[in-house]
Formats: C-alpha cells, structure tokens, sequence
C-alpha cells in the first residue's frame, strides 16, 4: 500500500463535515487537515481557512499554496455550482461529482427522466414549470400526493400532502418564490407507501460499492409529527436494509445509475446517496442526493472501522474496484439538538455549556453543526446545532447511551426528539 502522507481539506462547516474530520483524522495517512470555514468542533482536528466555497479559483490557489492532495467537499450546493470541476481542470483530486453529474441532486426531475431512461424503479411523476397545469395534475390524480421543488432547497422543498388543499398550497409556495429558483419547477409524485432508508453507495465514474444504511428522522417532534426538517437524528444499520435487499438496490438503482451516467459522458464520482422507500414490489429510489446525508454521515462514520481517506482517495483516482469498506457490527445513534422554534424562526447566540460531560459517557461524540465560540464560550449559530451520538452493541444501548449524553448538555434554548429509533426498537 502507498504509505505517503498526505494534506487535505475539507469544506464545509456541519456535523456532517465534524463527523468527517473525526474520522479523516484518524487515518495513519493523514498529514495535514485543513477545512473551510469549518466549525469549533473541527478545530479540534483541522486547521480552520476562511475560504469562500463560491471562489473557486481562490480554492484552487490556497490548493496550490498548501499542496493539498485531496479536497473533499461536504455539502451539495459548492457541487452543483462546479467546485469539483474547477479543482479537476486544475489537477487536484477532489472527492465529489462534477457540475454536470451533480444534477442529480440539482434536479429532481432530472433523476426522475433518468430513471425512465434506465428503468430505475421510482414513483410515477410528472414535471411543471407553470402553476395551473400542475393544480390541474392534482385535481386530476388526488390526494396523497408529493410535490417537491425541482432543485435544492436545504431538504424543505418536499410536501407530502395529505389532501387536495395542501397540494395546491405547496405548489402555489413554489411557484411564488418559496424556494427561489429551486421552486421554478415543480415535481409532483405519486405518493409510495412503505419504508424509508437511507442508503449510500461510493462510486469512481464506472465503479460503484455499497457503503452502507441508515434510517433519518425527518419530523420535527416525536411520533414523526410537525414540520419536515433536515433531520432530528439517525440510526444504523437500519433493519429493512437486509443484505438481500442491499443488493438489489445495487443492481436495479445505483449500477443502472453509474452505469447511464457514464454512457452519457458525465461520469459520477463521488456518494450516492440515494434515499429509498421498501415498497410491497421492492426498492423504490425516491431522491438521490451527491453528499454524505446530515445527519446519516455521523452514524455511518461512528461504525466505520477502515480508513476513510484511503478510500475517498481511491474514488477520486478511479480505482475503487476491489475495495470494500468495513464497519463494526455494533449499532450507532444519532440525537440532532436544534434551537426552540426549528425549523421555523430561532435564536442564535444561546450559550451551550457542559459538552465536556457529554463526550466523557462511554461510547458517545458530540459533532458540532451550528455553533460557534465567543469570548464567553460556545454559543449556538444555527437551527440543527448538536449531533449526539454514541455507539453500542445493540440499538437499545446506542440509544441508552446518546440520550444520557444529551441529559449532560447544558442548553436550555435547545430541543431534540426522545425517541429517535422508535420504529427499530419498537
């Protein structure tokens, strides 16, 4: 095996990216960890660059500069603006999709046109650009019904609408601006009935590995009710994600996708991540994002026994072919603390104290999301603010064991859900 050492960066500042450089810097390869803006939590592992993700060639020249051997970037929106291809003309390996691969998550209805090319299976869906035939569509197929933005939309712009009225409600917030650009155009779906997983593939352009599941908790309060949110808190391995099914969700949606990207010259590299529904006829590919989920990465990387750089490394380069991710058998938990009022309005600024007692319970990681130090400590500087997450032999002790973390936070300002992995448990 190549032993150089190497500098990498890594943009973007969420649990996700936290979750990533507690990890990264755990490989005996990892020379220097730079990440961009970052966060106080991965200043325990990098050293934090105050650089713009929209500046590309600022990027390319701080690369230079730094010798940095591998970029990996977090979050979608730098890949969908191009921040991979930049970085490739230039000759920095980057762990991430190009512009044009990136359209799978940039566009819904692009991956929905692309599942009938390649016979993914997927809901019946149509695409709108004005509102009156999209009500018209509504009217016509009933209630329940999903209407999504078609571009990204920070993982609110889906409404799963129960009724005729909340239907056309959320194709009318699209169409006047709810989302911005991301609602010009409406997806409408047909609502699948089953299971949902989360389920992450690692691909080269022409290789594809599984990486493994989760299940995430979209809902803002316990029994999956209120609002949709980025997510309250995740598990894994999620049960419904048996090897069998593994595999057929390899070969019947994330080959068949590898595969037709690359015959249509836009070959992807990078995650797949594609969220699922386990309907009575099988898998179900319901969306596809370009990036570790948040917060699916934190369980994901908590069971991660091999090295994540050899193998980011590897995609960048094209040989995937032959390497396999290992994780341990043990389950893994996640609790999002958010501020009161998200996902709706929030105050920032509320101090949060005792995360040292927290990371002292046996077993458990706080990865910081939005957060930020002052002079009178660490302080909340967003809507989803703490991951909570710890790992045991079983899900119960998982669980058992994030939430005595959680009790050792001192954040009055903050909520969480308390009874993330209900539906494995019960």
């Amino acid at each position: 095996m190549n032993d150089t050492r190497l500098n990498v960066l890594l943009i973007g500042s969420g649990g996700r990216e936290h979750a990533l450089a507690w990890k990264l810097a755990q490989s005996p390869r990892l020379k220097r960890l730079f990440a961009a803006p970052g966060n106080p939590g991965i200043a325990e592992y990098a050293l934090l660059c105050a650089l713009d993700a929209d500046n590309h060639a600022g990027i390319v020249d701080f690369c230079r500069r730094e010798a940095i051997d591998l970029v990996v970037v977090g979050p979608e929106a730098p890949l969908v603006a191009g921040l991979a291809d930049a970085l490739s003309d230039a000759g920095i390996a980057v762990f991430g999709p190009s512009k044009a691969a990136a359209a799978l998550e940039g566009s819904k209805g692009f991956t929905k046109d692309l599942c009938t090319e390649a016979r993914i299976p997927t809901a019946a869906y149509q695409r709108f650009t004005e509102a009156a035939p999209a009500r018209d569509y509504v009217r016509a197929m009933g209630a329940p019904i999903v209407v999504k933005a078609d571009g990204i939309a920070a993982g609110k712009g889906v409404v799963v609408a129960e009724t005729l009225d909340e239907a056309i409600a959320a194709i009318d917030a699209c169409f006047d601006g709810a989302f911005g650009d991301a609602g010009a155009e409406v997806v409408i779906e047909e609502c699948l009935v089953g299971e949902e997983a989360s389920f992450f593939a690692i691909a080269d352009g022409k290789t594809a590995i599984a990486f493994g599941a989760a299940q995430d908790h979209k809902r803002a309060f316990d029994g999956d009710t209120g609002p949709n949110t980025g997510g309250m808190g995740a598990y894994s391995p999620a049960p419904v994600m048996t090897e069998a099914m593994i595999e057929r969700v390899m070969a019947e949606i994330i080959r068949p996708t590898v595969a037709t990207m690359a015959a249509r010259g836009t070959p992807f590299q990078g995650v797949l991540f594609a969220g699922l529904m386990i309907t009575a006829k099988g898998p179900e590919l319901i969306e596809y994002n370009v990036r570790f989920g948040d917060p699916e990465c934190q369980v994901l990387m908590m069971r991660m026994t091999s090295d994540l750089l050899d193998l980011l490394l590897a995609a960048a380069e094209g040989r995937l072919e032959g390497e396999m991710p290992c994780f341990r058998d043990a389950a893994a938990l996640t609790v999002v603390m958010a501020a009161k009022g998200y996902p709706g309005s929030y105050k920032k600024g509320t101090p949060i104290g005792s995360l040292a007692a927290a990371q002292a319970v046996p077993g458990a990681e706080v990865f910081q999301a939005g957060t930020a130090i002052t002079p009178a400590g660490l302080v909340s500087a967003g809507g989803r603010v703490l991951n909570v997450s710890a790992c045991g032999a079983t899900l119960r002790e998982a669980r058992d064991c994030a939430y005595e973390a959680v009790a050792a936070i001192d954040w009055p300002e903050g909520f969480c859900r308390s009874d993330i992995g209900w539906r494995a448990l019960g």
